[in-house]
């Protein structure tokens, strides 16, 4: 009987070696002629392991890692077919506390299947949700999101169904459905983990909103930085095409829908659902003034449907299992689960789905494992280069969008930065000012001209000119910020400024300088 070996093909994995452990395992299966194939799966998350190798076994799949290019001959010598015992051994997969502690919903098949085989999509559940939809009207199916309770999870939180019903209502002989893929934030992969590594969960998605709203065709905007995302995206729409997925007829059904890649150029502000519309159309990534909403006036002025990619990944399960299934997990108006993304300074970085409702500190220190460094940890930034900043005094706010705004912060795209006491939250405010400074489109000189002066104020108080003058300046320049950008480039900036100034005053006062005795 012929060995699986799955070994990813996740962009974090082949940073760290993968193809180099691939290449390896298949000359060694080549040389000793054994009864072996290897399969390049997406990773599970878990990248503190990677290159996470996983042997199909009667008992489940065995997990070693993380494995390097001369442990390999090893490995086949303890017995790696039959899932022998190594010093790289670290058990049955799915028995790691790491993931056996999560409730993986969108992330169900990621690290389990061949990206790009839709038999495996199928034999573990896939197009079920696409099946139950071509069953339904546009309006029971948006009823059904609506119902669940799912919120926009690129950052805005916005509700899902109302999006959905917006441009549905709103009449038209041509809608769009476009994934913004654009994951910009510094800590995130969520998104490019999904797309390297369940490819079909998207288009199944996109499928089910276009049949919603009555829109035909459907493009994925993914950043030019995400190389094998764009390569696995594109082979899979052609075999979904191939299948009878996409195309003409849906499935056989008489619904229509279609849709392709489009690469952005590198500029974070694309991010911004109407700098990305602009940038679909062949201009300049300019924020559009709002209104007209693109749910009214979108691409090339037609109504369109805007969601992240765990957004519209998220919504296969919804119809498979019910509004109701969905909406049971969560808390608050937090419904369903969220991709945590941990990183920075820690131990266990990864992505670790669960319902909403942890606590910060739980996530931080009992999932990530405190820092990588065993320094205490001084802030956790959640939310990307926008977000603002939590001490361990706030270690006890739970994971929802209404009780991050509560203490003034953002869950954004659910992106976790952990920083430890080495960190100097003023140089953290610098950057969140020049990173605005350069990411800004110009259009509106709130976020133009408030980042770099904001810069200009930093360096002061970083040399100890009159701070607490620029201290009384920077805040008011940030409120200026918040309420008065076109978007939330600008308008999110003042999040990590304020919050670093906030909780961490004493970085933004020098020690005075010691007086010599005489």
């Amino acid at each position: 009987m012929t060995v699986t070996i799955f070994i990813p093909r996740d962009s974090g994995a082949l940073a760290l070696g993968a193809d180099k452990v691939a290449q390896k395992v298949e000359a060694i299966i080549r040389e000793r002629g054994l009864d072996a194939r290897i399969v390049r799966n997406g990773s599970r998350g878990m990248y503190w392991l990677e290159p996470l190798v996983e042997v199909e076994t009667p008992r489940g799949r065995v997990a070693y890692g993380p494995v390097k290019p001369s442990d390999v001959a090893a490995l086949f010598d303890s017995g790696l077919l039959e899932g022998g015992v190594h010093a790289l051994s670290l058990g049955l997969t799915e028995e790691l506390p790491f993931l056996a502690r999560q409730t993986r919903l969108t992330f169900a098949r990621c690290g389990i299947t061949d990206p790009v085989s839709l038999e495996d999509y199928r034999r573990l559940g896939g197009l079920a949700g696409l099946e139950a939809a071509l069953a339904m009207n546009p309006a029971d199916i948006v009823a059904q999101v609506t119902e669940s309770g799912l919120r926009g999870r690129g950052g805005a939180g916005f509700p899902t169904g109302i999006k959905w019903k917006t441009v549905l209502d709103t009449a038209s002989p041509q809608k769009y459905i476009v994934c913004n893929a654009d994951e910009g934030d510094s800590g995130t992969f969520a998104d490019r983990m999904i797309m390297e590594g369940d490819p079909f969960v998207l288009i199944e998605g996109m499928v089910i909103a276009g049949i919603a709203v009555e829109a035909t065709k459907g493009y994925v905007y993914i950043r030019s930085e995400y190389p094998h995302a764009i390569a696995v995206m594109n082979e899979a729409i052609a075999v979904a095409r191939a299948a009878g997925v996409l195309g003409a007829a849906v499935l056989g059904s008489n619904r229509a829908f279609d849709m392709e890649v489009r690469v952005g150029a590198g500029a974070y502000v694309c991010g911004e659902e109407t700098a990305l519309l602009e940038s679909l159309e062949g201009r300049r990534g300019i924020v559009r003034a709002k209104p007209p909403l693109p749910a009214h006036k979108g691409l090339f002025g037609r109504p369109t449907v805007i969601n992240n990619v765990i957004s519209l990944a998220s919504v296969p399960i919804i119809l498979d299992k019910g509004a109701a299934f969905y909406k049971n997990f969560g808390m608050g108006r937090s419904r369903g689960t969220i991709p945590l993304q941990i990183a920075g300074n820690v131990k266990h970085g990864g992505l670790f789905e669960a319902a909403f409702g942890l606590t910060l500190g739980e996530i931080v220190e009992d999932i990530g494992g405190g820092t990588a460094s065993g320094r205490p940890v001084k802030a956790v930034q959640v939310g990307g280069p926008l977000g603002a900043y939590f001490p361990v005094s706030l270690f006890d706010t739970p994971f929802d969008y209404e009780a991050f705004a509560a203490r003034d912060g953002l869950i954004g795209h659910a992106g976790l930065v952990v920083f430890d006491d080495s960190v100097d939250m003023l140089k953290q405010a610098r950057f969140a000012m020049e990173f605005c400074a350069v990411e800004s489109c110009g259009k509106c000189t709130p976020c133009r001209i408030g980042s770099t002066r904001g810069v200009e104020v930093v360096d002061r108080l970083a040399a100890n000119v009159e701070p607490e003058k620029q201290i009384e300046v920077l805040t008011d320049l940030c409120n200026t910020m918040k309420f008065g950008s076109l978007c939330a480039l600008g308008g999110f900036t003042p999040y990590p400024v304020m919050s670093a100034l906030t909780h961490f005053p004493d970085d933004f006062r020098p020690a005075p300088l010691a007086v010599a005795a005489e």
